[in-house]
């Protein structure tokens, strides 16, 4: 039902753009891979709204990266696979653990500024993580000061054109090669734009439901287009939600970061109760599918919407210095984070699966690549550490652009007609069909599921398909279209998936299954949902 193209095109009739790289996205893996590629060849950057606009600008805690004499990538290694709850890569893991140092100083030689203690890194702790291993910037703003300085990098590049606004329609694949991809213009022109190689660096999925963390831009779109392509998507069912993001009247779902914890914030329920010593022996620090679930069920048991992080017992002094963003943001809706209990409850924050990629970031069609949170490299298993997702974007955009120099020029010319199916435009507005989608996803694809809710979801779902047929023009209807492309590989591969492991939970099924489901759950649009089992390292 979901159609190769979302829209009729032919080839031959559009203007062509020719570039060596094309990058779809920003975000650190886009602009760091941009420009890694720029040192080889002509770069082209698209990106829906701007080089500011991505789920990294947002990334409070920082990237997790073995730095200290304390710490050791054994130790990285161990941590990121018991997070994983078995489902890790050990080769895609000992890339990031042995990697991800020289990503970080390469991220400095770009102009990123970590903060400093003493004339050392600053590093602190965060859930899961049995060393202090984490870099951040300005506070609690990493994320933000990597997308400065790897953007400002970006535009001064006379190599990299940057087109903002841009919506990439459609990856254009031919005899097994991707090729580039339809891209309409601000304008709604639509133009080709051909590349000896192009990666996909869009971000994750956020928008698949009403509360989450991440940007309007989040709706999935590289999952929607690879997963249309032909290429392989993986784990989608695996969904973290950050246990702690403002839950405030008037106030936007903001990330309270976990470095807030890591700092030794504490959590407690309405009647001022700290909790988790009765679910986790880490407590607060516990894996964050744990300590959401705690939440969730804290809140069902008062009778609430939201518990309380505390910080109060620490200095005003070092909360301020440690978080101004997150104080800074608190205090526009009256909220003190050194005097007051802050109130938070869980929200979607990151997608562990995605395109499945190989170790150099390469997915099953040549030429086409996957870096950052769109990309499963076998990295973040079935439940991501905290802060690797930054520097497996560093780790992975290295080892792409490696794979791209290796790459011979693109000689085919690609040959697209498709057939018009696309009818009439769709009656019911994108508005109302997302919303009616976010509230499906939270009601049966959230924090914890059984297989009559998942059927259910999958069944209402479907009776958005027809939107496939219609004629779509605008930004917002290729986005609806992707988001429900997401949202049906997820609620599929989380019924196929009877067990509960990291950040899948099935009430129905809620031991984890070594035995039949230390697998992979992986969706192609002809062959379906197969599954492929992990082998014992």
């Amino acid at each position: 039902m979901i159609p190769r193209y979302l829209v009729d095109v032919q080839l031959d009739e559009l203007p062509v753009i020719e570039k060596d790289v094309i990058v779809i996205g920003a975000g650190i893996a886009g602009l760091f891979t941009a420009i890694r590629a720029s040192e080889t060849g002509s770069v082209l950057m698209i990106t829906k709204k701007s080089l500011l606009d991505s789920n990294t600008r947002y990334a409070q805690g920082g990237i997790a990266a073995v730095i200290s004499d304390e710490d050791s990538p054994a130790y990285h290694r161990q941590d990121t696979l018991i997070a994983g709850a078995g489902l890790c890569s050990h080769e895609a893991v000992d890339v990031l653990v042995h990697e991800g140092p020289k990503g970080v100083q390469s991220l400095i030689s770009m102009g990123t500024q970590f903060d400093l203690e003493n004339g050392e890194f600053a590093l602190t702790k965060e859930g899961a993580h049995s060393q202090r291993r984490i870099l951040h910037a300005n506070g609690d703003a990493t994320g933000y000061e990597i997308v400065r300085a790897l953007s400002e990098t970006a535009v001064a590049n006379p190599r990299i054109e940057v087109w903002d606004d841009h919506f990439v329609i459609d990856l254009v694949t031919y005899e097994g090669e991707c090729c580039g991809a339809i891209v309409q213009k601000p304008g709604g022109q639509r133009v080709f734009v051909k590349g000896k190689a192009t990666i996909l660096s869009s971000g994750g999925a956020g928008q698949l439901y009403r509360y989450t963390t991440n940007p309007e831009v989040a709706t999935g779109d590289g999952i929607a287009m690879a997963y249309r392509a032909g290429a392989y998507i993986q784990d989608v069912e695996f969904i973290q939600f950050h246990p702690t993001s403002l839950c405030y009247p008037g106030a936007p779902r903001f990330l309270i970061s976990e470095a807030v914890r890591g700092e030794g914030a504490v959590l407690r329920n309405i009647k001022g109760e700290r909790f988790m010593d009765r679910y986790h022996e880490q407590l607060e620090l516990a894996p964050r599918d744990v300590v959401a679930r705690a939440i969730v069920s804290e809140m069902e048991e008062t009778k609430s919407t939201f518990v309380y992080i505390d910080i109060t017992h620490e200095s005003a002094e070092m909360v301020k210095h440690r978080f101004p963003t997150i104080y800074e943001y608190c205090l526009k809706y009256g909220l003190d984070l050194t005097t007051d209990w802050i109130p938070v409850a869980p929200a979607m924050h990151y997608m562990m699966g995605g395109v499945k990629t190989d170790l150099n970031g390469e997915t099953n069609i040549k030429r086409l690549f996957a870096c950052g949170e769109v990309s499963s490299t076998g990295v973040h298993g079935a439940n991501r550490l905290a802060s690797n997702s930054l520097s497996e974007a560093t780790v992975f955009g290295r080892r792409i652009v490696k794979r791209i120099n290796e790459l011979s020029p693109l000689t085919i010319e690609p040959v697209v007609e498709t057939e018009h199916t696309h009818g009439a435009a769709s009656i019911q507005a994108v508005v109302e069909r997302r919303l009616k989608l976010q509230k499906i996803m939270v009601r049966y694809v959230g924090l914890r599921r059984d297989a009559k809710g998942l059927a259910k979801g999958l069944e209402e779902l479907k009776r958005q398909l027809p939107i496939f047929q219609s004629s779509l023009t605008e930004r917002e209807e290729y986005e609806f279209a992707n988001l429900l492309t997401c949202a049906l590989l997820t609620t599929e591969s989380a019924l196929q998936r009877e067990e509960s492991r990291g950040a899948h939970y099935r009430e129905d099924f809620p031991e984890r299954d070594d035995l039949m489901w230390r697998k992979h759950t992986v969706l192609h649009r002809l062959h379906g949902l197969t599954e492929e089992r992990i082998e014992d390292v």
